[in-house]
């Protein structure tokens, strides 16, 4: 069976070969050496064929001595304090599926405000209502003192 014009020679399924087009595992991603200078390309091996952020890999020498590239993924994120913006302490800096996965005690830190604010700021949030409180009932003994004075004054 010889196949005829328009018909691809080489691919599977009867695709339309086109001039340039290449297969997803066919895109070269250029890696950098220290001194910034290319020398090495290596395929990428799954469909995803872009340098965006989801699709970054490495490039690693294999004991044989073949250049390939190894995926990496994502880093995640620390959380950070609700009020001051700072990382949180003790909590596992890890993706959001993976948090998923975590136990309770890798998630929070034991402790009022455990996996969401810091502890500087647990301690001004304790101290700012025991301020208001205070304040709440020293207004209340003036307001009692200032009606006590103002019975004494009508007899």
């Amino acid at each position: 069976f010889i196949r005829g014009v328009g018909e691809s020679a080489g691919r599977q399924g009867g695709r339309q070969a086109r001039k340039g087009h290449r297969g997803a595992g066919d895109y070269h991603h250029t890696t950098h050496n220290r001194m910034g200078v290319k020398n090495i390309r290596v395929t990428y091996t799954r469909r995803h064929c872009y340098r965006t952020n989801s699709n970054k890999i490495k490039a690693v020498k294999t004991p044989g001595g073949r250049l390939v590239g190894h995926y990496l993924e994502k880093r995640g994120s620390v959380p950070k304090c609700g009020d001051c913006k700072l990382a949180l302490h003790g909590i596992k800096a890890v993706r959001p599926a993976e948090l998923k996965r975590l136990r309770q005690r890798q998630k929070r830190v034991s402790r009022a405000y455990g996996g969401s604010r810091c502890a500087s700021c647990v301690r001004d949030r304790i101290v700012r209502a025991f301020l208001i409180e205070e304040q709440k009932i020293v207004k209340r003994v003036v307001a009692q003192q200032g009606a006590a004075k103002k019975t004494k004054s009508k007899k």
